[in-house]
């Protein structure tokens, strides 16, 4: 008898063979699974590593520059004139910004700009990664914008450059623009020297654009040289606020001012008016920028006569004491008459430069020839570039004497027919200063010696110094320029201003120019004013007063021992050194 299988066993036995089987196909896939994540974890870690790595740090490590600071610019004692400072400049990825209308009207009000200009500027450049929106804002506004937590808004470190001095010091120190390059004056001039290498960083951010970690220095920043001046700023300021004065007294249209050293031909001061404030230019206008004591040129008229005299001098043909005929006033050179301002009849040479005599001047120019009295004027360095190097220097006009007529050799020994700019005519009275030696005209500190080039013999500058000296002493045409305790010497000099259709008949230049102490030089200078209106218009009436001024704070600010003093304080400081007293109020010196 056959026996037939229990289905219920067959049934668990199928049971535990599903069971199995399931069994064995999860952990078949959990072997596999380890194995892929190992082979995955392998072809991650070992294989494809380095392409990786290269793809991560593509996408968190950025290389940023690091702004290196521009150098400063200092006057002669070491007082700033230029500085650069940290400041901060906010930027945006506009990728990475919405267009959340409170925060863009937080982001507004902290830069402190308009809603509307934002949400332009944004949306412009939407598909940009890098806009600035405000550079150069103090590092505690950038702050605030910062903790707004706005994404896609970020701050970087800039420089920005300021001007202690202002005004006082801008048409020679120049500005730069926002970029920190330089634009005018010395900024531009040295723009190569002052300008720092910046350097480089590696650093880590996040995928916001925030820098998480700096992670090592590729370049370091190499900031800027710095640069000293030859300016005296005790007497750049003292220049600036006498020019400025005199220059709305007279209702002038411009004015300028040059103070050289004449041992060393460094610019002490160089000042203008109109100027401009180099730290606020929202509403700086063209013509203020010039620096007119270098770009602007002028007839320099009876200041160079000088110049004539020094030739005649120097050929022995003529002395101080040469008497020449002025009479009856004027002078007829070929169809034109050549005046002075009255008829002074028969004087020296001294008298011709105490009394401005153009007929004089004029004679002996004529007797010299054209060739003597040129090179004379080009010896001096008229007609040619000072050498400092400013941008925008006009050297004026000096012309060829190969062709000259009578007239022009005439006209040209007071000072018409050619032009020069003020540091010009500054340069020819340092060299009279300096017993005939010139020196190269530095606006930068010289340190060490002086090399000196010999352009007119020491016997002929001191003479002509000693006429100087005449001309501000009573009956000269400068008398307004002496200064208290000091002797002066210079020459004043009133010449028609120069329109688009020749000579203007009411316009003036009024000019001084001259040395002192005149003895023993110590500085040269020249004032120049531009169309003085009302009753004044001579050089001596308006320049004179100016160089007085200045000259007097000057000599005082630069040591110099007075060699004028007045003879009754003199007599009393004796009396009370014989009488063991100290001297009273009664020998104080009179103004």
């Amino acid at each position: 008898m056959s026996s037939r299988a229990d289905p219920n066993q067959e049934q668990t036995n199928n049971e535990q063979g599903i069971a199995i089987w399931r069994f064995w196909f999860v952990v078949s896939v959990f072997v596999l699974a380890v194995i892929v994540l190992l082979y995955r974890a392998v072809e991650l870690q070992v294989v494809d590593q380095q392409f990786l790595k290269g793809q991560g740090d593509a996408r968190t490590i950025r290389h940023e520059k690091i702004d290196a600071h521009r150098g400063m610019i200092t006057d002669r004692f070491g007082e700033p004139l230029a500085v650069s400072t940290p400041v901060e400049t906010v930027w945006a990825n506009p990728q990475m910004m919405d267009s959340n209308a409170g925060d863009m009207r937080k982001l507004a009000n902290a830069l402190n700009v308009s809603e509307s200009w934002l949400n332009k500027r944004v949306a412009r450049n939407k598909a940009r990664e890098f806009i600035y929106l405000k550079r150069k804002i103090s590092p505690a506004q950038a702050a605030r914008v910062i903790a707004l937590d706005i994404p896609g808004v970020y701050s970087r470190r800039e420089y920005k450059r300021f001007y202690p001095a202002g005004e006082v010091a801008s048409h020679v120190v120049g500005f730069t623009n926002i970029d920190e390059m330089g634009q005018e004056g010395v900024e531009l001039a040295y723009d190569e020297w002052l300008t720092g290498h910046p350097g480089k960083k590696r650093v880590l951010k996040d995928r916001r654009g925030s820098v998480v970690k700096d992670l090592d220095l590729v370049r370091d920043a190499q900031p800027g040289r710095s640069l000293s001046l030859s300016l005296d700023m005790r007497v750049q300021y003292l220049a600036y606020r006498e020019l400025k004065a005199a220059v709305t007294a007279h209702r002038a249209k411009a004015g300028s001012m040059v103070i050289l050293d004449v041992a060393t031909g460094e610019v002490l001061a160089m000042v203008n008016q109109p100027s401009y404030n180099p730290n606020n230019r929202a509403k700086l206008s063209t013509s203020a920028l010039r620096n007119r004591a270098i770009t602007d040129v002028f007839e320099p008229g009876s200041t160079v006569k000088p110049v004539t005299i020094a030739a005649a001098l120097e050929t022995g043909k003529y002395y101080p004491a040469t008497k020449i005929n002025t009479a009856p006033g004027y002078f007829r050179v070929g169809r034109k008459s050549i005046r002075d301002h009255r008829d002074y009849g028969v004087i020296d040479l001294s008298t011709i430069i105490a009394k401005s005599s153009n007929v004089g001047t004029s004679k002996i120019a004529l007797d010299l020839t054209g060739e003597v009295v040129w090179d004379m004027f080009y010896r001096l360095g008229f007609g040619q570039a000072t050498g400092t190097g400013f941008p925008g220097e006009s050297i004026g006009l000096l012309r060829n004497p190969a062709k000259w007529k009578p007239i022009e050799v005439a006209t040209m020994s007071y000072g018409y027919g050619m032009s020069v700019n003020a540091l010009q005519l500054a340069q020819m009275y340092m060299v009279l200063g300096n017993d005939g030696a010139k020196p190269p005209v530095s606006l930068l500190k010289i340190e060490g010696d002086v090399t000196t080039e010999k352009v007119m013999d020491t016997a002929v500058a001191k003479n002509l110094r000693k006429m100087l000296k005449k001309v501000v002493e009573k009956g000269g045409t400068g008398t307004r320029a002496r200064v208290a305790t000091y002797d002066v010497g210079g020459k004043s000099g009133t010449v028609h201003s120069v329109g688009r259709g020749g000579y203007e008949d009411s316009q003036y230049k009024a000019l001084f120019a001259g040395v002192a102490p005149v003895d023993k030089p110590r500085v040269a200078a020249v004032v120049v004013i531009d169309g003085p209106q009302g009753q004044e218009y001579y050089g001596g009436e308006v320049a004179a007063p100016i160089f007085s001024r200045v000259m007097s704070g000057a000599m005082r600010l630069l040591n110099v021992t007075p060699d004028n003093l007045p003879v009754l304080a003199g007599q009393q400081l004796v009396h009370s050194e014989k009488s063991g007293q100290k001297s009273t109020g009664n020998g104080r010196e009179k103004g």
